[in-house]
């Protein structure tokens, strides 16, 4: 029985230009799970807050997240990496929207090397006062 090969570590990247740079965060010791690495959770959290930002701009006002349509981690996230997380809006429906996120990290003492270690897509729906969906004006 023949294995795969095993996947070889992305190398270096540079941040995307057809994204704008929405946050910036250092994960700390506490951040970890059961391996040493950041825990996935952890990622992920700061990924939906970091695709609201752009969403924010057309909703003016409530949202909520109402779909991970994709999430990748293609690379562990460390202690003290540097994680820059890159937007951009794909898709505005009626009362949703969509959008594409990037995360590269560079460590904190090679700054200016990236790879990048997730991608995801989620979507965002403009809610009322009641927690329902609403249009987004101007659409």
């Amino acid at each position: 029985m023949s294995q795969k090969p095993s996947a070889q570590p992305l190398g270096p990247a540079e941040p995307p230009t057809d994204k704008e740079l929405v946050l910036k965060v250092i994960p700390m010791p506490a951040d970890t799970n059961g391996n040493g690495d950041i825990f996935g959770g952890w990622v992920m959290a700061h990924v939906d807050l970091a695709g609201a930002v752009i969403p924010a701009r057309h909703v003016n006002g409530r949202m909520a997240t109402v779909a991970v349509n994709e999430f990748v981690f293609k690379q562990p996230v460390r202690v003290g990496d540097i994680c820059s997380f890159f937007a951009a809006v794909t898709r505005i429906g009626r009362t949703s929207i969509t959008v594409q996120v990037e995360v590269y990290t560079e460590h904190f003492r090679s700054q200016g090397s990236f790879v990048k270690v997730t991608e995801a897509t989620l979507t965002y729906v403009a809610i009322d006062d009641n927690g329902k969906p609403r249009p987004i004006a101007g659409v």
